[in-house]
């Protein structure tokens, strides 16, 4: 079975899911989402009854989930309905399933501290090292980690002011970034630490998120004084920002004789393995 196209066990039951490689994101079988929470006999049926009833309220779900070849119980491979993980929340809204309530009530959870956390940012912070703690984390790797995101936050907000969209431009900025300083892009980067859509920092050992902190403080930096306007202005500062820390990566790694981008991801670094409500790719 390959890594692309897998079966996932969720809550013991199986669920297919494809790995898009392009898009880094996975994409999971509606029809058997469908028959885990509502227990359904016919959940092709079903899908199908719910998927007319969203069109009907013009709901963006059943017009924008894609079709993809997955293998079936006879071997053979047929299209059938997928959704990335943001569609599957709003499909798990949408279905009146007992199942499902412990799904929605999370949603509303996360929802109503997302508001909190406007409210008063630093309950962001708290909730972070909490969650991070859970994981296995070192303390200091926490507090490490919690100061990248307030560099970041800082880097994003000169961002803004020079006129960059979050999203696109947000990325092929980092991307510029991550290049100068680590000698990969973001993509090549995730490969070496075998990851698909977990974060990248939350698998950086501490100095390789202190020079990643560097990078992107440089750049913020540099910004401030250039005021870079448009896109390829944007990104030249970002590269400047991120030789400013290769400097510092390839001085570190003449004296230690040790390369500093490493393989090793969270799990690596001493993260717990968290079972609860865990996929297990077979």
């Amino acid at each position: 079975m390959t890594k692309k196209n897998a079966i996932r066990l969720f809550k013991d039951k199986k669920v297919r899911v494809h790995w898009d490689e392009n898009k880094e994101k996975w994409f999971f079988s509606i029809i058997d989402i469908v028959g885990i929470l509502t227990e359904s006999p016919n959940p092709r049926k079903y899908w199908s009854v719910l998927k007319t009833r969203l069109k009907k309220e013009g709901s963006e779900l059943a017009t924008d989930c894609s079709q993809l070849k997955m293998q079936s119980v006879d071997g053979k491979f047929y299209k059938t309905d997928v959704a990335d993980t943001k569609q599957l929340l709003r499909l798990i809204q949408s279905i009146p399933s007992p199942k499902a309530e412990p799904f929605k009530l999370w949603l509303a959870k996360v929802g109503y501290e997302r508001i909190e956390e406007t409210e008063d940012p630093e309950l962001a912070f708290d909730r972070a090292m909490e969650t991070y703690l859970k994981k296995g984390y070192s303390k200091e790797w926490i507090n490490q980690r919690l100061k990248s995101i307030e560099v970041r936050k800082e880097l994003t907000d000169e961002w803004q002011i020079r006129g960059m969209k979050e999203g696109l431009d947000y990325a092929i900025l980092t991307n510029e970034i991550t290049k100068a300083w680590a000698d990969r892009d973001v993509k090549a980067y995730k490969k070496l630490k075998g990851l698909k859509k977990e974060n990248l920092r939350d698998n950086m050992t501490n100095l390789e998120l202190v020079l990643n902190m560097l990078a992107e403080a440089s750049t913020a930096e540099i910004s401030k004084v250039k005021k870079p306007q448009g896109l390829g202005e944007n990104k030249e500062v970002a590269r400047k920002g991120g030789n400013a820390a290769k400097k510092a990566r390839l001085e570190i790694e003449k004296q230690t004789g040790k390369s500093i981008v490493s393989s090793k991801n969270a799990k690596e670094l001493g993260m717990k393995n968290d079972n609860e409500n865990k996929y297990i790719e077979e």
